[in-house]
């Protein structure tokens, strides 16, 4: 069989860390490994004009990215743009975007249907609701413009859940082209271990008779720092045993801070700050719950399903599709903004013992949610239009 030529336009790429990076990452590698020739296209943020992740062809596009430091991870294509896009367009058989409200995807999927070339569209998130009404609005314009011409525009639609295809139906997407296709786990990276959860804690001057509630998260206003911390006050003020921890970084991290002092739960509250990749199992090992406090935007994430994979507990927001993936007895959901319950919930499984549960939480992980299984799935639609 001919090796198939497969363009990936994804708003940002690593090295900056976000969900749809790790996804396209992910699926990218494992793309190769079936015969794909695989080239990123992505914005360019203080990066070359070309390099390579993990043997993925990294092409770069300049774009403006003030609305970063907004939170608000949306890069605009310069005029100069056009001609990578073009080249990588004319040298793909098949382009396949990620994100429905970016103009990088939107020129991408135009150019593909104007020299015949067909058009995946993946979807990840849901709305995402901002504490400022004005970005609420800007969303939704952006949605009813942008977002409705790449859906338009698709031969085939993957959204990472069933919220999530709720979502592009009711933008226009055609029933007919859409289908859902969850986010993996690498279970041979996040897997339970003793070893590692005694090194990480050791490192992190925790004690051995904490209870460790972790979140990895970006730091910004949607993903629910905020009721995360009023929860922990809530929760550590009955049990001075737990310790929170959070992973990532953000804008709003000088703010959380602050909000930390305020509530009083220095020695219940930690930030950990941005972690690589490469050590993110061994924190997840150093938990005992995982929680997911999101006020909205989700589709499926996947920090829910590596927590679960390494054998945690998951407390969620019931916000997007991650009541898909929650295991019944294995993890509760909560509503958002709602503190007092997300404490409750918190306190009931702090009283558990966890690590009967670990072992069948990866098995279960590993057979429902593995990339193997994913890619397969995506190359099953890939060749439906090649």
């Amino acid at each position: 069989m001919a090796t198939k030529r497969l363009l990936i336009v994804t708003h940002t790429f690593l090295p900056h860390v976000g969900g749809i990076e790790r996804v396209v990452y992910e699926q990218g590698k494992r793309l190769m490994r079936h015969g794909f020739d695989v080239t990123v296209l992505t914005s360019r943020m203080n990066t070359p004009e070309g390099y390579m992740v993990g043997g993925i062809k990294v092409r770069c596009y300049d774009s403006l990215n003030q609305a970063f430091g907004l939170g608000i991870p949306y890069p605009i294509p310069q005029i100069n743009s056009f001609k990578p896009f073009l080249k990588s367009v004319n040298e793909a058989d098949l382009v396949h975007v990620h994100g429905h409200p970016y103009l990088s995807s939107l020129f991408a999927a135009k150019l593909a249907k104007h020299v015949g070339k067909p058009v995946v569209v993946t979807q990840h998130n849901t709305f995402i609701e901002y504490e400022s009404g004005f970005w609420d609005h800007m969303e939704w314009l952006n949605d009813a413009t942008v977002g409705k011409q790449v859906l338009k525009s698709a031969d085939r639609i993957i959204t990472v859940s069933n919220a999530t295809k709720r979502y592009v139906l009711s933008l226009g997407a055609k029933p007919q082209k859409t289908s859902v296709l969850h986010n993996g786990v690498d279970t041979d990276r996040f897997k339970p271990s003793p070893q590692a959860k005694a090194k990480i804690r050791r490192k992190l001057k925790i004690p051995d008779d904490a209870t460790v509630i972790l979140t990895v998260r970006r730091l910004v206003y949607k993903n629910g720092i905020d009721t995360l911390l009023e929860s922990a006050q809530i929760a550590a003020k009955q049990n001075p045993k737990l310790i929170f921890l959070a992973v990532g970084k953000g804008p709003d991290r000088d703010a959380v801070k602050t909000k930390i002092q305020q509530l009083g739960i220095l020695d219940n509250f930690r930030l950990a700050g941005f972690v690589p990749d490469a050590e993110l199992s061994a924190f997840y090992n150093a938990a005992d719950l995982f929680v997911l406090p999101s006020k909205s935007g989700e589709g499926l994430p996947l920090v829910a399903l590596e927590a679960m994979s390494t054998g945690l507990t998951v407390i969620a927001t019931d916000v997007g599709g991650i009541k898909e993936v929650m295991l019944k007895d294995h993890g509760k959901l909560v509503p958002p903004d709602d503190p007092e319950k997300m404490a409750k919930a918190i306190l009931e499984f702090a009283q558990t013992e966890p690590s009967a549960q670990k072992t069948a939480l990866h098995s279960i992980s590993k057979r429902k949610f593995s990339w193997e299984g994913n890619v397969k799935s995506l190359i099953e639609i890939y060749e439906e239009l090649i």
